[in-house]
């Protein structure tokens, strides 16, 4: 099996790969090519990074305009690709600006009553598999890469349970209310709440208050669709929590995505940060 988030009835074909920004695209990719399986790339224009579309061919790659979906549903219907995996973030901005939706979006965004990225890209996921393709778990390949239960540092740093727990119930409700999926607390104080900005600004500000004792939570949605919708944990938002002094990062246990997770634990290690991760079934 190459992979336990793979659709049971798997079978090998080729992939098609809509990739936007950061280094989660080209983890995922490494991790096909490593199962020998084809692999198409439809990048993003002014989103993608270039690195990853280098290691493309002409005939593997076509690069879109965001917004642009009539291009991106014809080039998964020419190479006929059984399989589609969404991975990388758009910016934010690009939903308000600078988007210069085709016809196809225009009537597409005309269908839905609420407006954000859950109900967007789930209409664009319809769109695709109306093709015939299948949008596979967008955790597929990258199983080595998700957090898993308990510590996953061996940092001395002392943690109350009881702040965690009180943490990871807020961050369950603020999640259910689709506000974000992240959280700042001190004690049972709660410092920020993750929102349109992301999570790394969230800690940034939490970082502004020049406190010791913050534990940054980490959770996912009561109906999370990993299709289009991955928490995740990279590089960058571990530096900015060394950066803003916070030095416990808890984490939903095999739900959120940890890119290039063993560097992670070293780098965290190395900075006596600790890593947990929790099982929202031992907190309800």
């Amino acid at each position: 099996m190459h992979s336990k988030f793979l659709p049971e009835d798997f079978q090998k074909g080729s992939i098609t790969l809509i990739a936007g920004k950061g280094r989660y695209p080209s983890l995922l990719a490494e991790q096909i090519r490593a199962h020998k399986l084809p692999i198409n790339l439809i990048s993003l224009i002014d989103q993608t990074d270039a690195h990853l579309i280098n290691t493309f061919d002409s005939k593997q790659h076509v690069a879109v305009p965001v917004g642009q979906l009539k291009q991106l549903l014809k080039a998964i219907k020419n190479w006929e690709s059984p399989y589609v995996v969404l991975a990388g973030q758009i910016k934010p901005v690009k939903l308000f600006k600078g988007l210069n939706p085709d016809l196809k979006v225009i009537n597409l965004l005309a269908k839905i009553k609420t407006h954000n990225a859950e109900t967007i890209f789930g209409a664009v996921v319809a769109e695709i598999e109306a093709l015939g393709a299948q949008v596979i778990d967008a955790r597929s390949f990258l199983d080595e890469h998700i957090a898993t239960h308990g510590s996953m540092t061996q940092v001395a740093n002392k943690v109350s349970e009881e702040f965690i727990q009180y943490g990871i119930e807020i961050a369950k409700q603020v999640a259910h209310l689709n506000i974000g999926q992240g959280i700042v607390i001190r004690k049972k104080t709660i410092v920020a709440v993750e929102a349109f900005e992301g999570t790394d600004k969230m800690l940034q500000r939490a970082g502004e208050f020049k406190t010791d004792g913050l534990i940054f939570i980490k959770t996912i949605k009561d109906k999370q669709d990993f299709r289009f919708d991955i928490p995740v944990f990279g590089m960058k938002t571990l530096d900015v929590m060394i950066e803003s002094n916070i030095r416990t990062a808890v984490l939903e246990a095999d739900n959120l995505l940890m890119i290039d997770k063993d560097a992670i634990i070293e780098k965290a290690q190395k900075n006596k940060i600790q890593l947990i991760g929790f099982k929202a079934s031992d907190y309800r």
